[in-house]
């Protein structure tokens, strides 16, 4: 064989890996597709509507936490939302976990002197550094705090007033249950062309992945906001980790694999915003994707030794690992154009893997989008094919964008986190 031969052979073989790869995590998404549908069909739901209310003698102590930095917009709002929420206020504990080093300091307080006058239990938590980000400041707070159960909300979240109402008795109801994650909705999802996309790909992690995972008993990820978690079950793993941007799902498996698990509820949907500049956007997006390498580095292994099934602990696996879709992608793309070169510019050989890739990539865009577009009524059909069409070049550009840091965060590299901008609507 010459070396030319080799060379092609080798791209060949790197190419078909890639592919393959890429398969594997489409198959996933594929068979929560189909799932989502059986128990659409079953009327299943997520479980929670059959989960009585508690009776308000019962109602329990909550700490709710918001971390926030340099976010002076949306700090009030935050502040309101929470004091608005129905709950007995001797027994709602809410803590402004504030790392901030600009004026929103002073705008937080001037808000919580006056909701405190109104009666209200709001504690200001300032730190001298922000040594461990998000997850140092929601350690700090929970120093400060023995409520059994914490909610977690985003500085730019506004929870509905009946969210505790409706979600605490969800995690009361089941003993071994970490912590019980709400659906979330956006308030800028029709801003511009970046938000319509990002709320067809969020409508489908929630109301399919997460959902859906939740159903079948598998592994899924708490999300850093919308949240309450079960305070035994935080302290039983040692509490929040800083190693990791994602420090959310590094908790998440760590309950997980100590023996408690995750209930999820579609109702009420807690409304946020998304980054609305593409900027944003990839510094968030790059964010989530080393944040899911530095978890994977620690966690595959015990996930893998993990007491469960096969098929949860292959789940859990593929969870972890579904980023790795940037670089599989970006490394599909490089070979299939040096092989074209190698080949004297025909493409011929690779037609077969093309259209495998086409039929796949387009049975998990159109399964995981358009049943949660129908269900929420998002718009029109005409709106979902035109929003839809932007999404395979944005991910091409993400995964060219993102691949070369998550390569970087795979040998060592750290990041430090950066917050995404955000504004009051």
């Amino acid at each position: 064989m010459t070396i030319h031969g080799l060379l092609v052979g080798l791209i060949d073989v790197a190419l078909t890996l890639c592919i393959l790869g890429m398969v594997a995590i489409g198959a996933n998404f594929l068979v929560l597709v189909g799932r989502f549908l059986i128990d659409e069909l079953r009327g299943a739901g997520d479980g929670s509507k059959l989960v009585p209310a508690l009776a308000e003698a019962d109602l329990p102590h909550v700490v709710l936490q918001i971390p926030v930095f340099n976010e002076p917009r949306v700090v009030e709002g935050a502040l309101r939302a929470a004091t608005a929420l129905d709950w007995p206020r001797d027994r709602l504990h809410i803590q402004l976990l504030d790392d901030s080093t600009d004026e929103t300091t002073a705008r937080a307080e001037e808000i919580i002197t006056e909701l405190r006058a109104a009666g209200h239990d709001v504690t200001h938590v300032r730190r001298e550094d922000r040594s461990g980000f998000k997850a140092g400041a929601c350690a700090a707070g929970l120093a400060l705090s023995d409520a059994p159960f914490v909610a977690m909300l985003d500085v730019d979240f506004r929870p509905p007033a009946d969210w505790l109402r409706k979600a605490i008795p969800v995690i009361v109801a089941d003993p071994q249950a970490g912590f019980v994650q709400a659906r979330c909705e956006f308030a800028n999802y029709r801003k511009n062309w970046l938000t319509r996309v990002q709320g067809l790909i969020l409508d489908a992690h929630f109301m399919i992945e997460q959902r859906t995972r939740a159903n079948l008993g598998w592994l899924f990820q708490f999300n850093g906001t919308g949240g309450i978690w079960r305070r035994k079950a935080i302290d039983s793993v040692g509490g929040w980790q800083d190693y990791s941007l994602t420090e959310d799902l590094d908790l998440t498996i760590r309950t997980a694999l100590a023996g408690w698990h995750g209930r999820f509820i579609s109702s009420p949907a807690i409304p946020g915003q998304m980054p609305e500049g593409m900027r944003d956007w990839r510094r968030q997006q790059r964010r989530w994707s080393n944040g899911f390498v530095q978890v994977a580095k620690r966690t595959v292994g015990p996930l893998w030794r993990a007491p469960w099934s096969l098929t949860e602990r292959v789940s859990a696996i593929v969870l972890v690992l579904h980023q790795a879709f940037f670089p599989l992608c970006a490394g599909t793309i490089i070979l299939a154009t040096l092989g074209t070169l190698a080949r004297g510019l025909s493409f011929s050989e690779y037609v077969p893997l093309s259209v495998l890739v086409v039929i796949m990539a387009t049975a998990v865009l159109v399964g995981m989008t358009l049943p949660p577009y129908l269900a929420l009524k998002r718009g029109t059909i005409w709106l979902y094919i035109a929003t839809m069409a932007i999404l395979p070049p944005l991910f091409i550009y993400l995964a060219v964008a993102n691949a070369p840091k998550i390569l970087q965060t795979l040998r060592g590299r750290q990041e430090h986190f950066k917050r995404t901008p955000k504004i009051e609507h």
